[in-house]
């Protein structure tokens, strides 16, 4: 057992900046569950492997999952990769999102996407970064960046090498007998399901028929479905998973725990 948990990686950015683009580059090159049929489940994140390592990416479209969590405390991500298009720059959401990334505290990488555009000029958007606070590398600062194309899959091995690099120096301790705790990343209800909620195990291990707690609200865990679609006994830190179990759908943001989490004194 290894005592380092997988990484969990928020992709923040401007909406066309290529966020989606990179996600499923890295899907279709790196996902681990190829093998268990290729259908992967859409709850929000997933597991890739590069170098014998599990990274785990929320795919969450936009920011609103990330914006509840922050608000609740509760960091779910470990690292962040800001992209910018190399031919836009910096645009609205992007300063939204490098607020988010500093309210949070995490370290991050700057992808500098659609560079296999004829129009693209990546010192455009380093240059215009500075202005909200973020120096990367030749501009006053130490901020990583990576020259990558979503579409051709260029950089993209240099970003997820830069992504470990980070992971690294935060030292993600593996802690199966923790207490557990799984920030919520989803909630819907289903028509034919019912209550459907995907969150990421940060510590503990969270198994089928487990009475788990959102707050103070009691719910037993009737079953525990990976990523890949498939049912699994139990899950363990950095896993994200989508679980069946809840009468109402609790709050995007809200974390599970093994014990009651009494409300705050607000």
């Amino acid at each position: 057992m290894t005592n380092t948990r997988p990484p969990i990686i928020a992709i923040l950015g401007h909406v066309d900046h290529g966020k989606t683009t990179l996600l499923d580059y890295i899907r279709s090159s790196h996902v681990a569950a190829k093998e268990a049929g290729g259908i992967t489940q859409s709850i929000g994140a997933y597991q890739a492997i590069y170098k014998d390592h599990t990274l785990t990416f929320i795919d969450t479209p936009g920011h609103a999952a990330f914006a509840k969590m922050r608000s609740r405390g509760a960091n779910v991500a470990d690292v962040a990769v800001l992209v910018v298009a190399a031919d836009d720059g910096v645009m609205p959401q992007t300063a939204e999102s490098i607020k988010y990334i500093q309210a949070a505290g995490i370290p991050f990488v700057v992808a500098i996407n659609k560079t296999d555009k004829p129009s693209a000029n990546p010192e455009l958007p380093k240059a215009q970064l500075t202005e909200h606070q973020v120096f990367v590398e030749g501009y006053g600062g130490n901020t990583p960046f990576v020259l990558i194309s979503g579409k051709t899959g260029a950089g993209v091995d240099q970003l997820l090498e830069t992504i470990l690099l980070l992971a690294e120096l935060e030292e993600l301790k593996n802690d199966p007998k923790g207490e557990l705790s799984a920030p919520i990343i989803e909630s819907k209800l289903d028509m034919k399901r019912g209550v459907l909620v995907s969150a990421i195990i940060k510590s503990g291990t969270l198994k089928t028929s487990d009475t788990v707690y959102v707050g103070q609200v009691p719910t037993k865990i009737r079953s525990i479905i990976s990523y890949a679609g498939t049912q699994i006994p139990e899950a363990t830190p950095g896993t994200p998973v989508q679980l069946l179990g809840f009468s109402t759908p609790p709050q995007v943001g809200q974390v599970i725990t093994s014990t009651k989490v009494d409300a705050p004194d607000q």
